[in-house]
């Protein structure tokens, strides 16, 4: 770029520090594309409420991989996370949401659809395809309306009575230090 600004055939402009920098347009524009290429991922994740559930994380990763050798997909990299279905602060959770927003991720797999979350599957469904990814689920289970609202119904329970549980053990810290 600095050879380029120095003989005037495309000017940059500079910083204080005497830095020059470009856009890349106009550097595509005069040389051709320049951008490279990011290979695509295959991913398919696992997810269980808490380490004592260990086995049914394997056992996700049983029905995951056959699936992709059936299906042809030959380097699937497999995430497991542990993490509750309501917590959308899940690390892996969060970076593979980025990855298919930016686009390397071609293919996302669950061998249960409620493994993700126990809300927002259906906005994951329509993200991934404008962006490029393929969404599947190999068990998609059709519940009925009343047994899911049951579900859900559960889901915010425990999750509530958790929080309010660890609210608890704030309450007796804080009475111990005001003592």
């Amino acid at each position: 770029m600095q050879a380029l600004d120095r003989k005037g055939i495309l000017p940059a402009p500079g910083t204080a520090t005497n830095q020059r920098y470009g856009l890349r347009e106009e550097l595509d524009a005069y040389v051709g594309p320049t951008s490279v290429k990011v290979p695509r991922r295959w991913v398919a994740d696992g997810r269980v409420s808490s380490p004592a559930q260990g086995p049914d994380l394997k056992k996700q990763r049983r029905i995951v991989e056959p699936f992709c050798v059936a299906q042809g997909l030959a380097q699937v990299e497999i995430i497991e996370e542990i993490g509750g279905r309501l917590n959308f602060k899940r690390p892996k959770l969060t970076a593979l949401g980025d990855a298919i927003l930016t686009g390397p991720i071609e293919t996302r797999i669950w061998a249960h659809q409620d493994r993700l979350a126990r809300f927002g599957f259906d906005l994951w469904r329509h993200l991934g395809p404008t962006q490029g990814c393929t969404v599947r689920v190999i068990h998609g289970e059709e519940v009925c309306p009343e047994r899911e609202m049951v579900e859900d119904w559960r889901a915010i329970t425990h999750c509530l009575s958790a929080r309010l549980y660890g609210l608890g053990k704030d309450r007796q810290a804080l009475k111990a230090a005001w003592k």
